[in-house]
């Protein structure tokens, strides 16, 4: 069901999101990525790769916040030195990324992280969810913290709950996703 909303047609959607925490960096190794795998910091991280880059990986999950967002916007967090954008590249062209949000310090919360859909299944995922979660706390924070949702790849929360991350609480919440933005939304969460 599609609702108009002030001239904008928007399509209410319903996630279950898990809130996690991390107080403690884990204590064994994590696993080394693959041979032909390395992320790269995007230091000056231009809007237009940001975009292909979010547009990527979220695409099948209804990541959509960030599109709404007038390049302005965007390009002020991607300037603002408490945000950090890794790259995951496999055999020199991207493969996944994550975002670094340390604005709310002495927490950093894991923003985004995902992998496009060409690197799914071939063993990266583990490995980079722990380079992510090594990388922040190499930073010392008081703790660290991600969310994940019901839109979300299935293997999300067991992942990381399996690298460290503690559920600390679990919220319904009903998106408003402009229809403009072309999303595919999955039959299971749409709102009726």
């Amino acid at each position: 069901m599609a609702v108009s909303m002030a001239s904008e047609t928007i399509i209410p959607v319903a996630v279950d999101v898990t809130f996690l925490r991390m107080d403690e960096a884990p204590e064994e190794p994590g696993p080394a990525l693959p041979p032909g795998a390395e992320v790269v910091q995007a230091t000056r991280c231009s809007v237009a790769f940001y975009r292909y880059l979010y547009g990527t990986v979220g695409e099948d999950y209804v990541w959509w916040l960030r599109r709404t967002l007038p390049d302005a916007d965007l390009a002020a967090i991607l300037a603002d030195r408490g945000v950090t954008i890794h790259v995951l590249y496999q055999h020199g062209e991207p493969a996944g990324f994550y975002e670094l949000d340390r604005r709310n310090r002495p927490f950093t919360n894991l923003a985004y992280f995902g992998l496009m859909p060409h690197a799914i299944g071939l063993g990266l995922g583990r490995a980079f969810l722990r380079h992510a979660v090594d990388t922040a706390w190499a930073e010392h924070p008081r703790g660290l913290t991600v969310n994940t949702c019901t839109a979300d790849h299935p293997r999300a929360l067991p992942n990381y709950h399996a690298v460290g991350f503690g559920t600390l609480r679990k919220v319904r919440e009903i998106w408003q996703v402009p229809a403009r933005l072309g999303l595919p939304i999955p039959e299971r969460l749409r709102y009726r």
